[in-house]
């Protein structure tokens, strides 16, 4: 029952306020209480700022080099030979925490993992925990800025974006596949648009993939040129690994997985 059904006459005396369903269920929705402000949304990303900055600011990057692997090279072996499920779980953990505090290490860190646990093994923790990473960073990117994109813009733009949205698993696949753009932009671009959780994880896991392999493989391999480059008085650097041949390999595959976004659309504009 409403207020306002309330006879007029049933309270000699007092003043009976009108208030309306309606009323109350508006109330409900602008109830400062009902929702937390909007600095909030802000907080995974100030976070995600404040640890990077912290990173750089105690030096860790010397960590994520060619040059620390060659130093320490049997040092880490050996830890991992003593320690090998301890050591899966924390470089897992490691690389994960990298990837969704936007370090930029995620290739020298493949390269770690395929130097350390073999190709197989490497490739695997590192699929999973990129992806972990990459969510993390995804998730806190859409609290902050949701709809940015879609509100702001129109015309070209705004169709480009109802594109993606429409083919996000297609779009996400192709633009992980391809080596255009650096990893961390990738985990941070589709929270521009509605993308939903479920696709970004599963077009990012094996988007990854052939790229984590690769990488691996690299570094399961790379001791004898980290010997070399240790006697010589030389740093390697991870372009000096990254043949031309793997580089096209890559943009084959893109090519490959852009093929039926682009017949789809094709079809649809001709229907």
């Amino acid at each position: 029952m409403r207020v306002s059904d309330v006879p007029v006459g049933a309270f000699p005396g007092k003043r009976i306020l009108s208030v309306t369903d309606e009323t109350i269920d508006m109330a409900e929705t602008e109830s400062p209480a009902g929702r937390p402000g909007a600095w909030k949304r802000f907080v995974p990303i100030a976070v995600i700022l404040a640890g990077l900055a912290f990173a750089y600011a105690m030096g860790w990057q010397r960590f994520f080099s060619l040059s620390f692997l060659a130093e320490r090279r049997e040092m880490l072996m050996g830890f991992v030979e003593a320690n090998y499920a301890l050591s899966v779980i924390g470089f897992a953990v490691t690389y994960a925490l990298a990837v969704a505090f936007s370090f930029p290490a995620a290739s020298i860190l493949t390269i770690f993992a395929g130097f350390l646990f073999g190709w197989l093994v490497g490739g695997v923790v590192v699929a999973f925990a990129a992806t972990a990473g990459a969510t993390v960073i995804f998730l806190a990117a859409r609290s902050a800025f949701g709809d940015f994109l879609r509100e702001r813009v129109g015309g070209r733009v705004k169709r480009l974006a109802d594109g993606f949205e429409e083919d996000a698993f297609s779009y996400l696949l192709v633009l992980r596949l391809a080596p255009i753009f650096p990893f961390f932009v990738m985990n941070i671009a589709p929270a521009l648009f509605n993308v939903s959780l479920r696709t970004y994880v599963s077009a990012s896991f094996l988007g990854i993939l052939p790229g984590t392999f690769a990488y691996a493989y690299l570094g399961q391999g790379i001791d004898s040129v980290l010997l070399a480059a240790k006697e010589a008085g030389e740093d390697v650097g991870v372009s000096d690994l990254v043949t031309t041949e793997i580089t096209l390999a890559f943009l084959a595959l893109a090519v490959v997985a852009a093929i039926p976004p682009v017949i789809k659309r094709f079809r649809a504009g001709r229907a």
